[in-house]
């Protein structure tokens, strides 16, 4: 017999092994009832059948042993897609959706093989079921990452959503204590405080814009009538009155209104200074500058010190990067900096990039004017 009339004459049996396997995950599967345990084991069973039943190209074979079957156009999803989202949103690791389909490959070879016997004509339905297992497990593990992903996300905006009044409280005491005069003690615990505080906000900030960017939504940016040179000579004393032991040089040359968020390139150029004054050199002065273009305005924040390697410098701009390979990667932060303003800069319509050799790194901020 055909391995796919096989398939479909036996799937009451096929399925029942699948549910005595799934039945064994836990602890996600542990208060299953017997629809959940076969959730759209059915139709992915079916699919298989069908796939191996129907005719096939060279091409089409190779497309499958990539995972990358067409999509049929009367689905939004396939079987084991949403199979994948039932699975990830029951509490299913990925590696016991896998083990799902490894359990169905074999019991229904083994099935087969003991109610038909080998011959050298089921090799090929042999290959053909395989090739459509691992086409069922491709898209099963595409739509579970999604799944897992969105969730992490959601959770992620929760979690910096329901931060920001406790940290607003925090703040508002240790200013308070600040202004009491109650001693040097007191003083410095609130200066301590408040710093802390900042350094906390900062974190939350880049933590929700990486999330908003994850999610789809982008940085979100308001432009107004700013002047740049402005913006940038506060942003600057900010992180002067942050780093006292460290020198930070600031050249202006020209005439910078436009439209711009001003708040948000704050936010760009202290992340690209905190950045320098991380990894560059401490006996060598951070240095920013602001120039006219044809275009629109150049923003530059040099460091001396190491040059970037060409590893590093490949994912600089990557999330979640904290200075590979540098000295001082073991010191605070996400890892976002860089990321958040690369996003800043692209929500501006203009970009970051970067060059590095043993005298000097200089990260580059392109802005075109806006209307």
């Amino acid at each position: 017999m055909r391995l796919a009339d096989f398939i479909l004459q036996h799937t009451e049996e096929i399925l029942v092994q699948w549910q005595a396997f799934a039945t064994t995950l836990h602890p996600a599967a542990k208060n299953m009832d017997r629809a959940a345990l076969r959730d759209h084991a059915q139709q992915i069973v079916q699919a298989i059948a069908k796939d191996i039943s129907s005719a096939q190209t060279r091409d089409q074979q190779h497309d499958k042993s990539w995972g990358q079957a067409p999509t049929s156009i009367d689905a939004a999803e396939t079987a084991a897609q949403t199979h994948a989202l039932l699975r990830a949103r029951g509490g299913f690791s990925i590696n016991q959706l896998v083990a799902e389909y490894r359990a169905l490959r074999a019991s229904v070879l083994r099935l087969w093989m003991d109610r038909n016997g080998a011959t050298a004509t089921d090799l090929n339905d042999m290959i053909r079921f395989n090739e459509a297992i691992d086409q069922a497990v491709a898209e099963s593990v595409d739509f579970f990452n999604v799944q897992v992903e969105q969730a992490r996300n959601l959770l992620l905006g929760m979690l910096g959503h329901d931060m920001r009044s406790p940290l607003q409280t925090i703040q508002m005491t240790a200013a308070y204590l600040s202004a009491l005069n109650a001693g040097e003690q007191v003083s410095e615990a609130a200066t301590r405080l408040i710093h802390s505080g900042a350094r906390m906000q900062s974190l939350l900030d880049d933590l929700c814009d990486f999330n908003r960017v994850k999610l789809g939504l982008g940085i979100n940016i308001a432009p107004a009538d700013i002047d740049l040179a402005t913006v940038c000579a506060d942003a600057v004393d900010q992180l002067r009155a942050a780093h006292p032991g460290r020198q930070i040089e600031l050249n202006v040359e020209g005439s910078f209104r436009g439209f711009w968020d001003g708040a948000r390139l704050q936010q760009l150029l202290s992340n690209l200074v905190t950045n320098a004054l991380k990894y560059g050199s401490p006996d060598i002065p951070v240095r920013v500058a602001l120039t006219v273009k044809a275009t629109g305005v150049l923003l530059e924040v040099a460091n001396g010190g190491q040059a970037i390697d060409e590893r590093t410098m490949d994912a600089i701009f990557d999330p979640l990067m904290r200075g590979c390979g540098q000295e001082n990667s073991h010191t605070g932060g996400l890892g976002l900096g860089l990321y958040i303003a690369a996003e800043i800069a692209k929500a501006h319509g203009g970009k970051i990039e970067v060059r590095s050799d043993s005298s000097q790194t200089v990260f580059s901020v392109h802005l075109p004017y806006r209307d």
